[in-house]
């Protein structure tokens, strides 16, 4: 569902880690609900929490492609939380529309930044055709079962224009293919997570007809076992 922040341990260090692979369409919504539900109730604390977070490479990796472009270039924040970077996208002279599915980060989204941003699921998205140049999802697609991914990531090909450019930072699984529940942020809410090894990723994203530009693991200048984010740039076919 929503931003998450680059903080992660390695996967398998994740408290309450359970192996249940959501597979149906009432299993991946109750995925989507819950998780939604978790970051609900600690949405200020989250918020305030991620406000420094520096994410400016990731910012570059998806402006880079897009440079040949005339600007303000019509970005997408998908889970945009606090709006952190729909205010850095607007600070740059872009035209920025957030995205979330948790209404306190639609609306603190749009204080902070005064962007439009919508209330939409992960899981059930309904985005405009060709109406942006850029996509920015960081630390958010992991949340979705993989059983969701083809369709989340059809919808967001759809609103990019001809060679848009996508940008994703997921919480990946070390080599592995790993999917389930964790412990949630209360005592009384859980969150789901889908960490993908990188072959596995990349094939995804080929199959929904995007076209790799670049990658890298993130944060930087770690060694990579302390790297828990692959980072992702796409052309759209």
């Amino acid at each position: 569902r929503t931003r998450r922040s680059e903080t992660l341990s390695c996967p398998p260090w994740l408290p309450g880690y359970m192996r249940a692979p959501a597979s149906t369409a009432d299993a991946v919504r109750d995925a989507c609900r819950a998780t939604l539900e978790d970051y609900a109730s600690v949405a200020e604390g989250y918020a305030r929490g991620n406000l420094n977070h520096d994410v400016s490479q990731n910012i570059d990796a998806l402006l880079r492609p897009l440079a040949g472009l005339q600007a303000p270039l019509d970005i997408l924040d998908v889970c945009s939380a606090s709006g952190r970077d729909l205010v850095a996208f607007t600070q740059l002279g872009h035209r920025a529309v957030g995205l979330d599915g948790v209404p306190a980060f639609c609306r603190m989204s749009r204080e902070a930044s005064g962007c439009e941003v919508w209330e939409q699921d992960l899981c059930a998205l309904d985005l405009p055709a060709e109406r942006f140049d850029g996509i920015f999802c960081n630390a958010c697609l992991f949340h979705l079962p993989r059983a969701a991914l083809p369709g989340a990531l059809a919808s967001l090909r759809h609103a990019l224009r001809p060679h848009g450019v996508l940008f994703v930072s997921n919480a990946h699984g070390f080599g592995q293919d790993k999917e389930g529940w964790t412990d949630g942020r209360t005592a009384t809410t859980r969150s789901y997570v889908c960490w993908l090894s990188e072959e596995t990723w990349l094939a995804t994203c080929e199959a929904a007809g995007l076209s790799l530009l670049d990658k890298f693991y993130r944060p930087p200048g770690r060694p990579r076992a302390h790297q828990p984010f692959l980072a992702t740039v796409w052309r759209k076919e």
